[in-house]
């Protein structure tokens, strides 16, 4: 079924395009990745397309964290718009702490639903399993036009919750360790395949951080992985996609000169200010997959008890070398575009090296075993946002990482591309 009209999806439109439009979201792609990586050679095929496509930086949503900002690429908007601010929420009324990753949290609909909705095959492969739902939600998988599914649970797919039977099977690939280089390699395999055999119009490929989280730009496990991604940049290149290589956030470096984790415990430094658990703080960045980064980010929030003097304890906070901005509620929502409703009386970001903690003995790092690397503040922000065809584009502040599918879409709509 030809998609006949511009698709409008909260309030953007977007265009009908004529080859197939991707946004490629490489999670935690701090731009010096692709840097070192360029200058050694590794990636000539996106050294190719910097010098022959539209070359910018883009800034990502705050909290720079995997969850608000894959949803913000899949819906065109930000948290205050669809809702998710965060891998992790704290429900005042209940005082439950849950995952924010079910599709009951999620207050837009998604560009993929909208143009499946127009006629498109659409088509979503994302490392982990905790984003599927998300991404997916308002697919329909009757009609062989949508396709949706995850690395790590690729061989429990089925025809009717993924649009593919044993996504792991047809791929002729068993399904990677989770912590692994492997898992966001089966995203760009899986991305080369149906583009080739299942030909969707519009199509979503988010890795994993895992590698970002382990190795600095100039170390050998991220030259291999962006090596390894750029072979795969060709075959979709090749093909005639109009491709946008953007990231969710960067990534810094978060610990001392020994190697040990930086991190600043607000929960502990609260419960001295206020007594013990009068204030909850709550670590956005909080998911399943701690090897990573032990709940350690470079942001959060926290609920004060009733008649805190906010004033008082967003000053004293702020004095603290370890943080960057302390903001009240109303500052961040407005400054953030989050949803005032999920978060706390007050807002925290923590200087580019630092993270912010919970309580010492809440946090386990024992998993941790590299030099800490996280992500989620204002130094993690800016992101590469990398076109391959000619187009017209700003630069940060005023591009924004969730702008993809915007010109992926417009760059499939220039002209026909023969593959």
């Amino acid at each position: 079924m030809p998609i006949t009209n511009p698709v409008v999806a909260n309030d953007r439109t977007y265009a009908i395009p004529k080859t197939c439009a991707i946004a490629i979201c490489l999670d935690g792609c701090e731009p010096e990745y692709l840097e070192v990586a360029i200058a050694e050679g590794l990636m000539p095929t996106l050294k190719r397309i910097r010098e022959t496509g539209t070359d910018r930086l883009a800034h990502s949503v705050i909290p720079s964290f995997t969850n608000p900002n894959n949803m913000s690429i899949a819906t065109g908007r930000p948290p205050s718009v669809h809702g998710i601010c965060g891998n992790f929420l704290y429900d005042p009324e209940t005082g439950e702490e849950v995952m924010m990753n079910d599709v009951r949290f999620l207050r837009a609909p998604t560009i993929f639903s909208k143009y499946y909705e127009a006629g498109a095959r659409v088509a979503v492969v994302t490392a982990k399993d905790k984003l599927r739902a998300l991404l997916g939600a308002g697919l329909k998988f009757n009609e062989d036009r949508a396709i949706a599914f995850s690395t790590e649970k690729s061989d429990t797919t089925t025809k009717a919750e993924h649009g593919i039977d044993n996504a792991s099977a047809w791929m002729g690939l068993p399904v990677p360790e989770v912590y692994s280089s492997e898992l966001s390699e089966f995203v760009f395999a899986a991305g080369v395949k149906l583009l080739k055999e299942w030909k969707p119009d519009v199509m979503y490929l988010s890795t994993t951080d895992y590698i970002q989280h382990k190795f600095a730009p100039n170390e050998a496990g991220a030259k291999d992985f962006y090596a390894m991604f750029d072979t795969y940049l060709a075959e979709l290149d090749a093909m005639g996609a109009a491709i946008v290589v953007t990231a969710d956030h960067g990534m810094k470096p978060k610990h001392d000169a020994n190697g040990d984790p930086a991190v600043i415990y607000v929960q502990d430094v609260l419960d001295d200010w206020l007594g013990e658990a009068a204030a909850r703080v709550i670590l956005p960045i909080t998911d399943p997959y701690v090897v990573h980064h032990g709940a350690l980010g470079a942001f959060a929030t926290a609920y004060l008890p009733d008649g805190a003097d906010h004033a008082d304890i967003i000053a004293r906070l702020s004095a603290l070398p370890e943080m960057l901005e302390v903001v009240r509620k109303a500052t961040a929502v407005q400054k953030y575009d989050l949803p005032p409703d999920r978060i706390g009386d007050i807002v925290m970001i923590s200087t580019e090296n630092m993270t912010i903690g919970t309580s010492a003995h809440r946090h386990d790092l024992a998993a941790l075993k590299e030099p800490l690397r996280s992500h989620g503040g204002l130094t993690e922000q800016e992101v590469p946002f990398i076109v391959n065809r000619k187009i017209d584009l700003p630069n940060a502040p005023t591009l924004r990482n969730f702008d993809a599918f915007f010109y992926a879409t417009a760059a499939a709509a220039l002209e026909e591309v023969d593959a």
